[in-house]
């Protein structure tokens, strides 16, 4: 059976929406385990700072000048704790935000390379969504520190929000521009 243009347009559609699904399962159950783990297992990293650095676990230390840990650290607020007062506000805007998206995403995107970042990005907000439904607040855990800058604490769900927002600029800048029809 020979398929038609449109007919494996169609499949290439739903073979992207059922990677970047379960893409989007990996990382939502991937985040969920790691913060538990995190919670249950680590002192908060200001009530043991015996551990190296600031109460972690030292995976490697002076790696080309990178050090990293596992620590356990809470943020209430956004990115790198702004607007930690304002949490039932950031906790609506961000629920607002993952629905605008997901409508966005079933009704309107019609761009099939997208569809993993986005789902990349959803898959982090709502991991970071349900910490403040179970914990309070967000749990976090990485921290590197680069050539003595000591970067922010973060967990899977930031990276996952901040690899889709990078293929989203990559795919924005690198894809090629279409050339009017006249």
């Amino acid at each position: 059976m020979i398929l038609t243009n449109r007919t494996s347009k169609t499949a290439i559609q739903i073979s992207m929406w059922k990677l970047a699904i379960l893409l989007g399962c990996f990382v939502f159950v991937l985040d969920v385990i790691t913060k538990y783990l995190t919670q249950e297992y680590l002192p908060l990293n200001y009530l043991n700072p015996h551990f190296y650095p600031y109460g972690g676990i030292g995976v490697f230390k002076n790696f080309l000048g990178i050090e990293f840990s596992i620590n356990h650290a809470t943020n209430r607020g956004a990115a790198w704790g702004i607007l930690a007062e304002f949490q039932s506000s950031l906790l609506i805007l961000r629920i607002i935000l993952v629905s605008a998206m997901l409508v966005y995403v079933l009704f309107y995107n019609k761009d099939v390379s997208k569809q993993i970042p986005l789902m990349l990005i959803m898959s982090g907000a709502i991991g970071n969504i349900c910490d403040y439904f179970f914990y309070g607040h967000v749990i976090d855990m990485f921290h590197f520190i680069f050539w003595r800058y000591d970067y922010p604490i973060f967990n899977v769900a930031d990276s996952a929000i901040f690899i889709g927002i990078v293929w989203l600029f990559l795919l924005s800048t690198l894809k090629p521009k279409e050339k009017p029809s006249i």
